[in-house]
């Protein structure tokens, strides 16, 4: 599967951006699919899941409430809503398949489908 993520940009704090992750080669219900996002010096950070049989979502506990996933089957392509936003969630932000939970967390699969990044700033 290739992943294709737009939609990044600079927001000031409170305020909304949605990002989008065309997908092509598989369909976006084939597997775990979900949005990763990496800050400069940080550990990248799974934050937001949707499943693939049912559409049912899981959020990281710093973007509950915030952030909402979502997918359209026949465009192909997942969504990432995101509100009331803060600069903590300045980073780049990826699109990913294959997500695997093991133990407590969220991993991309050994194939590491992502989608190339799009930088997400918050700042006044």
């Amino acid at each position: 599967v290739q992943l294709q993520a737009s939609g990044g940009g600079l927001v000031q704090p409170g305020g909304s951006l949605r990002l989008s992750c065309a997908a092509s080669g598989r369909s976006v219900s084939s597997y775990h699919m979900g949005w990763l996002r990496q800050a400069p010096g940080k550990e990248s950070e799974v934050v937001a899941v949707i499943i693939s049989s049912g559409g049912s979502t899981w959020y990281g506990d710093s973007v509950k409430g915030r952030f909402t996933i979502s997918r359209d089957v026949a465009k192909n392509t997942l969504y990432l809503q995101m509100s009331t936003m803060e600069p903590e969630d300045t980073a780049v932000y990826y699109c990913a398949a294959d997500l695997r939970w093991r133990t407590d967390k969220w991993y991309v699969g050994p194939a590491n489908y992502r989608g190339q990044g799009t930088q997400v700033t918050v700042s006044s």
